[in-house]
């Protein structure tokens, strides 16, 4: 990158970048304290993490105008691992993430994502919206009535406040307001708030090396979760890059912002935060609010620390019902409900692998596992579908006891026996002609199909010609194929 188009990136118009980085700030005040809960830790670890991932993805991240934080993807598969071993273990399976999302970007896996198809997206994206809703409803389980009437108080406001006006995000507002009812009537007695939840930061994050034993034990409790908040982390953030370039009709760089998100989350683990990724929601608003550079991300980072020490003593009071309608509004807007209307117009295989991808996901809790069942279920449909493709006809000369097999689509593993099993044997011919000019070999499976094919009717005495191999297929079968070599006859039984 020149040094001429960095700078444009960074200062093209910093009056609309400072002013979408202060909204997008006002709204990850209520989003980075909600994920707290979801995580299970004091809400300093989610807003340093904010703080520390936005301005340094910032400065590293391949896509200008994209913001990185704390994200309710990451803290879904933490909940656990924090429960069972504490916040430091928490913050060294952050480093580990950090170094596996660099070594991805080193090894340009991002080119991956093009394997990963729009189903799965939409499973992955769904399955996280259920499971936002999920923990918020697990929240409100066992509370007064009064938890309930907050809520739908708040929602009513998220929802209603927008009609009036968009200069102000509503869920800051809902959160002012049921704050400001919680004080006045003293209902902050009854109900839990962000107080009670841990102590918010007082001061700029401090560097810290995670207080664990760093052993081989050490390093198989944190792997298992290390490994999910890579994938998870890197698949929302090249899934958020993706849309802001579509967004934004520009480019970026995907492997860049994989080392950005790895050192990003370096960054994050070292100061005391746990690991995050790109925000999809905050990316849209930062875009739609005029950010479109670098300055715009780190603006919210920096406004975000600054609200918190100016206001801290005020959110310390925000009942968590506030929190709780910010997170099921977050779930509600995250769902594609178009999806729903989909399974029915859509293609039988893309609904299974998006209804697969959901189920995954909600019964494991595991991000991660849901997108790799996705990913292997589309690629098992698309090699059916491929497969299927396969003709085989074929063309009789009686006079010279000769028959023309002409083949055309792709021949690989799933085809294979189709192939082997679409010629007639027991037919007395002279000569077979196997014409294959519309027809590739992929594997050693298509090869040792036509091995088959080949010797088969050899020892029925018939002569065999292939014909019309392109030069990959002719290379694979010259280098792999037996029935061209010598002794075939004799080896064909171990084939």
């Amino acid at each position: 990158m020149t040094q001429n188009k960095y700078f444009q990136e960074w200062f093209s118009n910093p009056r609309r970048d400072i002013i979408a980085g202060t909204v997008v700030a006002l709204a990850l005040i209520p989003e980075s304290l909600a994920f707290a809960i979801i995580a299970g830790v004091d809400p300093k670890v989610t807003l340093y993490a904010s703080f520390c991932i936005a301005i340094t993805i910032a400065f590293v991240g391949g896509r200008p105008g994209m913001i990185s934080a704390a994200t309710g993807a990451i803290a879904l598969l933490i909940g656990s691992l924090v429960a069972n071993h504490g916040v430091q273990y928490l913050l060294a399976a952050t480093l580990l993430t950090g170094v596996l999302q660099i070594l991805c970007g080193v090894f340009k896996l991002a080119d991956l994502m093009r394997f990963v198809s729009k189903s799965v997206v939409t499973g992955f994206v769904n399955a996280l919206a259920i499971l936002y809703f999920i923990t918020q409803v697990n929240e409100m389980m066992g509370q007064t009535w009064i938890m309930y009437a907050m809520v739908a108080g708040g929602l009513v406001i998220i929802y209603g406040f927008p009609r009036l006006t968009t200069a102000v995000p509503s869920p800051l507002i809902c959160i002012i307001v049921l704050t400001t009812v919680s004080i006045t009537m003293g209902l902050d007695t009854s109900l839990k708030t962000v107080g009670d939840m841990g102590d918010l930061p007082s001061s700029l994050p401090s560097f810290l090396f995670p207080d664990v034993p760093w052993n081989w034990e050490t390093f198989m409790i944190v792997l298992p979760y290390a490994i999910p908040m890579t994938v998870v982390g890197l698949l929302e953030s090249l899934m958020t890059a993706g849309i802001l370039d579509d967004f934004t009709d520009t480019e970026s760089d995907k492997n860049r912002e994989c080392k950005g998100q790895g050192i990003s989350n370096l960054v994050a683990g070292f100061f005391g935060g746990m690991g995050g990724c790109a925000m999809i929601g905050q990316s849209v608003i930062n875009v739609k609010s005029g950010g479109r550079g670098r300055l715009s991300t780190a603006a919210s980072g920096i406004v975000l620390l600054i609200l918190i020490f100016l206001l801290g003593d005020l959110v310390n009071q925000i009942p968590i019902a506030a929190l709780v309608a910010v997170m099921l509004m977050v779930s509600f807007g995250t769902f594609n409900w178009s999806s729903i209307k989909g399974l029915r117009k859509n293609h039988l295989t893309s609904s299974i692998v998006m209804i697969s991808t959901v189920l995954a996901v909600v019964l494991t809790h595991n991000l991660a596992i849901g997108v790799g069942i996705g990913v292997v279920l589309s690629a098992l449909f698309f090699a059916y579908k491929v497969s299927r493709l396969l003709e085989i006809s074929s063309e009789l000369e009686v006079s010279k006891k000769k028959r023309t097999y002409s083949v055309v689509g792709q021949l690989f593993f799933v085809s294979a026996d189709t192939f082997a099993n679409a010629f007639n044997f027991h037919e007395v011919l002279e000569h077979v002609t196997i014409d294959v000019t519309h027809a590739h070999f992929w594997d050693l499976s298509a090869v040792g199909a036509l091995d088959r094919v080949v010797l088969k009717f050899r020892r029925e005495g018939t002569e065999v010609e292939i014909v019309g191999l392109n030069e990959a297929s002719k290379t694979l079968v010259l280098k792999i194929a037996t029935h061209d070599k010598p002794g075939a006859e004799d080896a064909a039984g171990g084939h």
